[in-house]
């Protein structure tokens, strides 16, 4: 029942965003294409519900790899916009269309790299039984400042204590988490370090 009722929130929730921010999307669409080039959208295989691959959509918020120009790691290829659009989670917008096909919920723990899926242990595995989400549990419990292991617990702790009523409080309090801007990146890093597996491994 919860699946059904979410998924009715999901559609009217992400439809709605789509029209409130279509004006503040193409103007960001716009400043992209000036300041990075085409495409203006970022796209990558996630793994959502079940482990099944689908493309993600964000704006982009890096230049192109490009070794010539010393640009290789993500702290090289962010830029400043792309760290606003970060901070702001305006970058984020575009997933509303995932949200609506369906590949992703509003809450949920968040879709990864597909590369990850053999690296989690049985139980982190577990994260896929959901649809990932555009904000989830460990994101307003300390977003990418939290280690691996740590944001795994909580995602899988979700998926076991899911309910509308904690969706509905993850949701206001992401609210918080953005105009705060908790949690943007862990130490050192863009976002997160890479995944390498359990730690004890």
């Amino acid at each position: 029942m919860i699946d059904r009722i979410q998924r009715v929130i999901d559609i009217v929730v992400a439809t709605f965003m789509l029209v409130l921010t279509a004006p503040l999307m193409l103007a960001v669409a716009a400043v992209v294409a000036w300041r990075l080039g085409r495409p203006v959208l970022f796209r990558q295989p996630r793994p959502g519900l079940n482990g099944r691959v689908f493309t993600m959509v964000k704006f982009r918020t890096m230049r192109d790899v490009d070794p010539a120009r010393g640009l290789v790691t993500d702290a090289d290829r962010m830029t400043r916009l792309g760290r606003i659009l970060r901070a702001t989670s305006v970058d984020e917008l575009p997933t509303f269309i995932n949200i609506l096909r369906g590949d992703m919920s509003l809450v949920g723990p968040r879709p990864l790299l597909v590369r990850y899926l053999e690296r989690y242990t049985p139980e982190q595995a577990r994260r896929h039984l959901v649809r990932p989400g555009l904000t989830g549990l460990a994101q307003v419990r300390g977003r990418n400042s939290l280690a691996w292991e740590d944001k795994f617990a909580l995602d899988v702790w979700y998926v076991d204590h899911r309910s509308l009523a904690l969706n509905a409080r993850i949701m206001m309090e992401t609210v918080l988490t953005v105009v705060r801007r908790d949690g943007i990146a862990a130490d050192g890093e863009v976002t997160m370090p890479e995944f390498r597996g359990p730690a004890n491994a």
